[in-house]
């Protein structure tokens, strides 16, 4: 598990691949001292996952480490009910199913099944509207599956150095580390 992905690095990854190291960067400063607004609501939707306070159902795994060694992932589950074979992964707000976020739920869906576990639905819960959004399995959607895959390979293949590297102005105007890249727009 020397170099594995944090399954977070997924969705950052599309925001901006030089994003993941500046979140290195700051490493163990308070995370109020950079985060923003969409942050830290963020990481108040999963509270209760983390403080294990969700459900108290023996047949629920919530915020459980898992590890994938097919793809080198690493991260955490929000919430997968072993009886009912549903994973679901939970955020504040969605305005929109962005390929980072059926990523992430790949990853952890994986991790599951190496685990032995079986997973027939996967959810994306929408706290704020209290909306569901079911996405296909990777067996039953082979473009994002494909996608899934390809992003991986270029996160092994990243080099922060690349000349070619092309900005996006709007993902520079909502990074919450334009300060310190050399690339930014903003």
């Amino acid at each position: 598990m020397e170099n594995y992905i944090p399954i977070t690095f997924l969705n950052d990854f599309i925001f901006c691949p030089r994003s993941i190291y500046f979140h290195g960067v700051h490493g163990s400063m308070s995370q109020t001292q950079y985060h923003g607004k969409a942050q830290t609501v963020g990481k108040l939707a999963h509270e209760s996952i983390d403080e294990g306070t969700y459900s108290t159902k023996k047949n629920v795994l919530m915020g459980t480490d898992i590890f994938c060694e097919k793809y080198n992932l690493s991260g955490k589950i929000d919430v997968f009910d072993i009886d009912q074979k549903k994973l679901t992964e939970r955020k504040y707000k969605i305005q929109k199913i962005y390929d980072g976020y059926v990523f992430q739920v790949y990853a952890q869906y994986f991790s599951l099944i190496e685990l032995g576990y079986e997973v027939e639905k996967i959810i994306i819960h929408d706290r704020s509207a209290n909306k569901n959004y079911p996405i296909a399995l990777p067996s039953e959607d082979k473009e994002m599956f494909t996608k899934f895959e390809k992003l991986i390979e270029e996160i092994n293949q990243f080099d922060l150095s690349d000349p070619n590297f092309k900005p996006n102005i709007e993902k520079c105007k909502k990074c919450i580390y334009s300060h310190l890249c050399d690339f930014s727009l903003v």
